[in-house]
């Protein structure tokens, strides 16, 4: 697939098939992530691939999060429960991905840790997409990062970075609307 082809057509996807990802699939998706610029060149990116057990337990936590901040049953909206039945199976994914960094306690080096991962999980999720595979960059797990910790057994070294479900798409959302170039960039001296 063509680079800008995969930026183009991935999307966000909430609905997975449940057939499993093959671990040679999964193997190459993660060994393009980790081409990612880095800052310094530490490479300081790591990554959980978790399925089974572990991966529903990560979105039973999720889903007791997004509950949280809802009405009461039988007061949510249709859209309310659609996304509340997403976040406690992550769509049904087979597979679940938790990129992770060493924590810092700098500011400078907290942020270029930060974005390194973030490049990281950006090429990802188009290594993802090359590979006719759905994702989702979520942060919303991070709501609940001391269960999220607790069931996944992350140490206080490490902080997590971000989540994203992985597995066939069982949906073609359409594009969203971008921004006009002209509403988020500033020529300066052109």
């Amino acid at each position: 697939m063509d680079l800008y082809a995969a930026i183009k057509g991935r999307r966000s996807i909430r609905r997975y098939k449940p057939d499993m990802v093959p671990k040679e699939v999964i193997t190459r998706i993660l060994e393009m992530a980790t081409w990612a610029p880095s800052g310094l060149n530490w490479q300081q990116w790591e990554f959980l691939v978790i399925t089974g057990p572990k991966k529903d337990a990560l979105a039973a936590s999720y889903g007791r999060i997004v509950e949280f901040g809802m009405p009461p049953a039988g007061q949510r909206t249709p859209q309310q429960e659609d996304f509340l039945r997403w976040a406690r199976t992550l769509g049904g994914a087979p597979v679940a991905v938790v990129a992770l960094t060493r924590a810092h306690g700098q500011p400078g080096t907290r942020k270029m840790n930060l974005e390194s991962v973030a490049a990281a999980f950006t090429i990802l999720l188009l290594a993802a997409a090359n590979e006719g595979l759905g994702t989702c960059w979520m942060t919303g797990p991070l709501n609940n990062e001391t269960e999220l910790r607790k069931v996944l057994e992350i140490p206080a070294d490490k902080e997590i970075v971000a989540v994203t479900p992985l597995g066939y798409p069982a949906e073609s959302p359409e594009p969203a609307p971008r921004k006009a170039l002209d509403e988020v960039v500033t020529w300066i001296g052109f």
